[in-house]
């Protein structure tokens, strides 16, 4: 039977942490990319964060980003190779320190925003995101957009990776991700998502903004934290992989 990770990327909205939204989409999921300090999130975050996936019993990984909080890490900054692998060390460490902390292992690491789509692009900026990782542990997942070469740069890295499907973002016919600023980037109502998910994850496909249908093998989906509405997108997703026979489950799991 096919399994099916569904991931978030979390422990990004102060609000969202404090209000038990964050909590009710972790509930639906079962992997949270939690912001390591870069774009977003700290200590104080990152620890409300982790503890409340303990809760739900998700799978934890480390969400590095581009250092940037003014710009919530959606910008691409020009940085050499080496800086690039700093920065992601200095996070993912960021995180694992108060993961130890909390009796807590992080499984998986997936870079954020603009650091995601530049790898998924670019070789030498994915192979310093593999860098940063290494610096700190190898026996890690990382994940990366599906078809991209983000993926064969972390695989000859010595990485096991998990290609990434997006529940609640609009594709271009590249297989690249409809860039934010263009209108439908975003998926806004649950159905919709839950049916774009349901496609990825049955038949290895999805359908771009210009209608053409493009292959999509994936093994984790993922629902951005800061979506609006994304705790119902969550369990709309979730209820319906299920209903259409999908075990959702951590990756590994």
């Amino acid at each position: 039977m096919r399994r099916m990770d569904l991931n978030c990327d979390v422990g990004e909205l102060p609000e969202a942490v404090a209000d038990g939204t964050q909590e009710a989409i972790l509930r639906q999921v079962t992997s949270a990319n939690i912001a390591c300090g870069g774009h977003a999130g700290d200590a104080q975050m990152m620890r409300a964060t982790i503890e409340q996936a303990l809760r739900c019993g998700v799978a934890i990984g480390a969400h590095p980003g581009y250092e940037d909080r003014a710009n919530f890490g959606r910008i691409a900054l020009a940085l050499s190779g080496e800086e690039l692998a700093a920065s992601v060390h200095r996070q993912v460490v960021a995180l694992a320190e108060i993961a130890e902390q909390c009796g807590a292992h992080i499984g998986q690491v997936k870079a954020h925003g603009a650091l995601y789509n530049q790898a998924a692009r670019d070789r030498a900026v994915a192979r310093a995101i593999a860098e940063g990782v290494a610096r700190w542990r190898k026996d890690m997942v990382l994940v990366g957009l599906a078809g991209s070469v983000m993926l064969e740069e972390f695989r000859a890295a010595g990485f096991a990776v998990a290609a990434e499907g997006f529940a609640d973002r609009k594709y271009e016919a590249d297989g690249s991700l409809r860039a934010r600023k263009f209108p439908g980037a975003l998926l806004h109502e649950p159905a919709e998502a839950a049916t774009q998910a349901v496609r990825m994850a049955k038949e290895g496909s999805v359908v771009a903004a210009t209608g053409a249908v493009i292959p999509l093998k994936v093994e984790t989906i993922c629902i951005h934290g800061d979506t609006p509405g994304a705790a119902q997108i969550a369990a709309a997703v979730r209820r319906t992989l299920e209903d259409s026979g999908i075990i959702v489950q951590a990756l590994g799991g």
